[in-house]
């Protein structure tokens, strides 16, 4: 997919099918629904009759004059229909690419009876586009993994390369952060038993592509303000423009000189008076919008996803993964007054050995590698961690009837269970968990039963280079929130050492819930990052929400943008992006309207000039002849879109600048630009005429 992604601007690829249609769009159907480019189209075609009438005596100019303008004002329109039809082909060739990976799977479906363990069982052969929601599979090295799923049993690595472009394979493996498997992707190692989550026909990559075919996109909110601006300014040009026909010829019978202005040069005054540049444009740009997304291997399921990043004023952030390395590993027991480090060290690794997290494997390494190993006498039971009590840990039946209870977890988590059991948090612990979060690191209490024996110190790194992107945030005016479970103080240290502006400790997902709705009250544009079931509420209540491709179903679905690279820190190229689209509208707006300054001085000095002389003085570009004036302001007006398509695609740069500067950056650049180049081009067109006697 990288390669098809890779395609240059005017590959030929993209280019023939462009051309052709910009051709099909023609149809009164598609013109219509841009109504700038719609005038134009009527112009073209009134021009075109008026064409006609002239090559029976009955014209009302030359012929050739005509017929060169009609035929400029159809190049206008076909110029926007390809600017648009390339953007739509980038986003198709995409497409084309992601329908290669569908292929006709068989599966291997489980049918024993429910209940039934799935480890060992029998499989029966079931191709994939029979399979429904709930049906559960086996999927063996080198299988295709056939619909989208949830790992329930077995750990295997993934090659997902199909989907996401990257070569490196992943891990899949039941439990709530790495469970989702992709359709299309392929099992390299080991075995997975998959629970189908979709039906055929609903899977990720069907509404990939869907997603990337940038024809069927949903205008945006800024986008169709900017229509409603447009369609304005075309009515008002309009109206003037009509009154001039009658102006005209009152002043001509005023005068009783020169000759009424032809219906030929008010359309093409209307033509080049209106916003035909961002008109052409407008569709291209925000179909651009979604493929510069898929090139970053981002799926936005709407146009307004894409929008709505450019202006975030509010990014909330998890701590693990995004501004941390995540995986915090233990690095440091504290044992309490009375334990020893052994004996600290060895009941932590027993609470730990039914835990499969990076944390709980890396307790069992640390006291492994210190020599403090002692196996468990008994009948085990295994405590999962819940978000409810926020601790896991084993309860070891002896062969004498006795119950040890062996706890780890947060330490108001483990403080709470001891009280409960009539115990108390010895206070040198207390102070070993203040110093271990005042450090920036994760502090878990041990306990057995109502006794506390220390401290586990579990130790997260900051990302280099996050708080550089946090100061280029800050400057665009954007609020950095960490979201984390952590206690407060270690939140605190994290957050001092990445450069937020503020966080959220022991978050719940009814507390992200809240923040958002909090910021969204007062009027603030909220993006957010999450993988996770509990993310899915407030990834659903966020304005811009990321979900990653590695996790869960419910994540995926509650996103309007999708990262194929599960890359949490994705967030902040989202939102440069968002911003560089609106700045690529803003830009060629601006240019747009600049250029109507030098058509002014073109046409209407050559409109009015035999009725008023005086008028010969605003040929400031000292233009040939009337005639060729209005067929050079003409030809401008179609070429300057053809030279903009590429700005269109690309984009403009995007540079983390406040709104004043870059406000005065776009007058300076597009502004002054769109006054100027008028002037050169009109003039250098209007002596290529001259000189090639076309007028």
């Amino acid at each position: 997919m990288k390669t098809k992604t890779s395609l240059t601007l005017f590959d030929p690829v993209l280019l023939m099918p462009a051309i052709k249609a910009s051709f099909a769009k023609l149809s009164p159907r598609v013109q219509w629904r841009n109504p700038v480019m719609f005038v134009v189209y009527i112009g073209s075609i009134l021009t075109t009759l008026l064409g006609l009438q002239a090559l029976q005596g009955k014209g009302e100019a030359p012929v050739a004059f005509i017929f060169a303008v009609a035929l400029w004002l159809w190049f206008t329109v076909l110029f926007a229909n390809f600017a648009e039809a390339l953007a739509e082909g980038r986003s198709k060739a995409q497409a084309a690419s992601l329908r290669t990976l569908k292929k006709s799977t068989w599966a291997k479906k489980f049918q024993a009876p429910a209940g039934k363990v799935y480890h060992g069982t029998t499989w029966l052969p079931e191709q994939a586009e029979n399979l429904r929601k709930g049906d559960v599979v086996l999927v063996e090295a080198k299988d295709m993994i056939p619909l989208d799923g949830e790992v329930i049993e077995g750990v295997a690595s993934v090659d997902e390369s199909a989907i996401t472009g990257e070569s490196a394979p992943v891990i899949r493996e039941s439990g709530e952060e790495f469970s989702a498997v992709t359709g299309g992707t392929r099992v390299l190692s080991d075995w997975l038993v998959v629970r189908i989550t979709v039906n055929p026909g609903e899977s990720f990559l069907d509404r990939m592509i869907s997603m990337v075919e940038g024809a069927k996109r949903q205008k945006t909110p800024n986008e169709i303000a900017l229509t409603i601006l447009l369609v304005a300014l075309t009515i008002v040009f309009l109206v003037v423009t009509v009154t001039l026909l009658p102006y005209s010829i009152f002043s001509v019978e005023a005068a009783k000189a020169g000759t009424a202005v032809s219906i030929t040069a008010l359309v093409a005054l209307l033509v080049c008076l209106i916003p035909t540049t961002i008109g052409g444009l407008l569709s291209a740009v925000g179909v651009a919008g979604m493929s510069r997304m898929m090139q970053a291997n981002v799926i936005a399921t709407s146009g307004r996803a894409v929008e709505a990043a450019g202006d975030v004023d509010v990014l909330l952030l998890d701590k693990t993964g995004t501004i941390t390395h995540g995986n915090r590993q233990a690095t440091k027991f504290l044992s309490a007054p009375g334990v020893s480090e052994k004996q600290l060290a060895t009941f932590a690794m027993q609470a730990s050995m039914a835990d499969e997290t990076p944390e709980g494997r890396s307790i069992v390494a640390l006291a492994q590698k210190l020599g403090f190993v002692e196996a468990l006498a008994g009948e085990i039971h295994a405590v999962p961690f819940t978000a409810q009590t926020r601790m896991s840990g084993v309860d070891v039946q002896s062969s004498d009837g006795g119950t040890r209870h062996l706890r780890k977890g947060a330490v108001d988590a483990i403080r709470k269970h001891i009280e409960a059991l009539g115990g108390s948090m010895p206070a040198e612990v207390i102070r070993a968990s203040d110093e271990v979060a005042r450090r920036g690191s994760t502090p878990l209490a041990v306990c057995e039963g109502k006794t506390v024996l220390g401290v586990i110190e579990l130790k997260d790194i900051v990302k280099a280079g996050i708080k550089e992107r946090f100061v280029e945030l800050r400057r665009m005016g954007i609020k950095t929130i960490m979201i984390t479970g952590d206690n407060k103080l270690t939140a605190a240290a994290i957050a001092a050492e990445a450069g937020v502006d503020d966080f959220l400790a022991e978050a719940t997902p009814e507390e992200k819930l809240k923040l958002i709705r909090q910021y969204q009250a007062e009027g603030r544009l909220v993006a957010m990052t999450g993988d996770g079931t509990n993310d899915a509420p407030a990834l659903a209540q966020a304005d811009v929400a990321v979900a990653m491709n590695s996790g869960t179903q419910a994540a995926k679905e509650a996103g309007n943008l999708i990262d194929l690279d599960s890359n949490p820190t994705k967030l902040l190229e989202i939102v440069e992006t968002g911003k560089a689209l609106l700045m690529t509208r803003g830009s060629l707006t601006t240019f747009s309207i600049a250029n109507d300054v030098a058509k002014y001085f073109a046409i209407i000095p050559a409109m009015f000039v035999t009725t008023y002389p005086q008028l010969s003085a605003l040929n400031v570009m000292r233009l040939a002849s009337p005639s060729s004036a209005i067929l050079s302001a003409v030809i401008f007006n179609a070429l300057i879109i053809v030279a903009l398509i590429p700005l269109a695609l690309k984009g403009v740069k995007y540079r983390p600048v406040g709104a004043a500067a870059l406000l005065r950056r776009n007058l300076a650049i597009y502004g002054v630009g769109g006054l100027i180049v008028p002037f050169i081009g009109i003039k250098a067109i209007d002596l290529l005429l001259v000189a090639v006697h076309l007028v």
